[in-house]
């Protein structure tokens, strides 16, 4: 049995991308199964890019989000060092696996992504895009769905450091402006989110097309495909749907009033941030951190939208 670092026992191969394999291991130090992402020899594997997005990962604490433990690097046969990831093993079937039988209940959709959007939430908060918001990175565990695989992760607004002709992420889930090569935004996940919630609903893509080619066409001549009526959809989630979905980044829903539309539409609870991320303000003063402001902050969020589109908190 392959042991990497002398800790974690790799036991059994659990998935096979192109950029990476996935295990399930053992720690040994810790005794608990955890999964490893090991980055498959030839590829753009820089361990000090992995490593920068396995610390932003690292710094995601959400219950619908797989959780990042460690990072190494371990050998290849040819004696080359390649990163590794060690992360949270969610138990559960993809989300994936479970439309391959057809659409989902648009109940169980709306809640599904309502978990995927909190997700998402959290990781805007901290200035974090996915960039492959897709059916195979979510998992249905007992306890709710988590997001898999932030390992191709980036800074919001930072420059695609893959090479010229090269674009991360799954095609029918890109954004208009990630085929361009844009700097990754919030927007880009939530247009995913858009495709995400329309497959789930309805079993298919919001696009007509047989190979990657014919997607990247169809994207580029014709709007999305209208979603279908849906007996009992509330129609707010259908016109979150298609806001998703526009080709403007601006014109589409932020994650946490995302997460919020779909959790309200299914009387669900989701926890999201209580503030969006911005730099530290200087303190002057000492203030203890059980202070009665601070013990007044909930988990979950109570957000409501002004009819100029601004959060209001209460």
């Amino acid at each position: 049995m392959r042991t990497l670092d002398g800790r974690y026992e790799l036991e059994q191969r659990i998935g096979v991308g192109g950029m990476s394999e996935v295990w399930r291991a053992h720690d040994t130090v810790l005794d608990r199964p955890v999964a490893v992402k090991v980055m498959s020899p030839g590829q753009d594997s820089s361990v000090e890019r992995i490593r920068a997005e396995a610390r932003s990962a690292a710094r995601l604490v959400h219950p619908n989000v797989a959780s990042v433990h460690d990072f190494g690097t371990c050998a290849t046969p040819l004696g080359r060092r390649t990163p590794y990831l060690v992360m949270e093993l969610a138990e559960g079937e993809t989300l994936a696996a479970h439309l391959r039988a057809g659409p989902l209940d648009w109940r169980i959709s709306v809640r599904v992504c309502a978990e995927v959007c909190a997700a998402l939430a959290a990781a805007h908060a901290h200035g974090i895009v996915h960039r492959d918001v897709k059916p195979a990175n979510v998992i249905l565990t007992p306890a709710g769905a988590k997001v898999l695989d932030f390992g191709i992760a980036t800074p919001a607004g930072a420059t695609d450091p893959t090479p010229d002709g090269m674009v991360v992420g799954t095609p029918a889930y890109l954004a208009p402006e990630q085929l361009d090569r844009a700097p990754a935004t919030p927007a880009a996940d939530m247009y995913a989110l858009g495709v995400l919630l329309y497959y789930c609903l309805t079993g298919r893509l919001p696009y007509d097309a047989d190979s990657a080619t014919q997607l990247f066409d169809s994207r580029r001549r014709r709007p999305p495909r209208p979603l279908p009526e849906i007996e009992g959809l509330p129609p707010e989630v259908a016109e979150l749907c298609r806001s998703c979905l526009t080709d403007d980044p601006a014109q589409r829903p932020a994650s946490l009033v995302a997460a919020l539309v779909l959790a309200e539409a299914v009387d669900a609870r989701v926890y999201v941030p209580m503030h969006l991320s911005r730099a530290p303000a200087p303190r002057h003063t000492v203030v203890s951190p059980w202070s009665d402001r601070a013990a007044a902050q909930v988990t979950e969020a109570a957000v409501a939208v002004d009819r100029t589109g601004q959060l209001a908190e209460h």
